[in-house]
């Protein structure tokens, strides 16, 4: 994999931590030569941090993605906001880890992005005319695109990957929010509630239903 991060020490450390677990890692400290040795290619993972100098972390996203580079792409910043997150998965991010982070949340992630990049491009979700592309980020009713932050986006997908089956508070909470979240099966009901106001309640649908006593089933017809 390919680490390009302009704290030289952490870097280094996190580098050999990675290294000691088996993988190949290279490093680069700057902008310009992450983009140009993950232009390369041959990478499984590139791990990129926003803040870097010469070329903006954003930028070099921007530019592997426009010069046909798949490599899937973690971004690394000490911003945790959704907005920030959401321009990266806009720019075609694959992944994103906020600073401070536990190593063992990171290989885990790194792991999960090296297997998805082995089985290939994920496959576009479809339910009535509810559309949800996972490469691209994007999530369309009909003709109208609609805008989700990171963490409804990834509530969506995993509901649309799961049709008609009802699913606990609790087992989504586990599987669609970090391993590092000590949350409350609430969070969950409030974000089927944003989505909800997004993508059926403008559009006179019900596609994610609440099944009383269990959680929440998502209608494969769309709603």
């Amino acid at each position: 994999m390919l680490l390009v991060d302009d704290e030289v020490g952490l870097a280094h450390a996190i580098a050999r931590g990675l290294r000691a677990e088996g993988h190949s890692v290279d490093l680069a400290h700057d902008g310009i030569s992450g983009r140009d040795a993950a232009q390369e290619g041959g990478y499984d993972v590139v791990v990129l941090d926003i803040m870097l100098p010469g070329l903006h972390g954003y930028r070099v996203l921007e530019e592997l993605r426009d010069s046909g580079v798949t490599t899937p792409v973690m971004m690394l910043s000490a911003k945790d906001g959704e907005y920030d997150q959401a321009d990266a998965f806009d720019l075609g991010a694959d992944d994103y880890l906020t600073k401070p982070f536990s190593f063992l949340l990171l290989t885990a992630r790194l792991r999960a992005l090296a297997r998805r990049a082995r089985t290939g491009p994920s496959l576009v979700l479809r339910a009535g005319d509810l559309v949800l592309d996972p490469t691209r980020h994007r999530v369309s009713r009909g003709s109208a695109e609609i805008a989700l932050t990171p963490r409804e986006f990834a509530l969506l997908t995993y509901l649309m990957e799961r049709p008609d089956r009802a699913l606990s508070k609790l087992t989504i909470l586990q599987e669609v929010w970090d391993d590092a979240f000590d949350g409350d099966v609430n969070n969950v009901e409030i974000y089927v509630g944003y989505l909800r106001r997004k993508i059926d309640v403008p559009f006179g649908r019900a596609s994610i239903r609440t099944v009383r006593g269990v959680g929440y089933l998502f209608d494969a017809s769309g709603g």
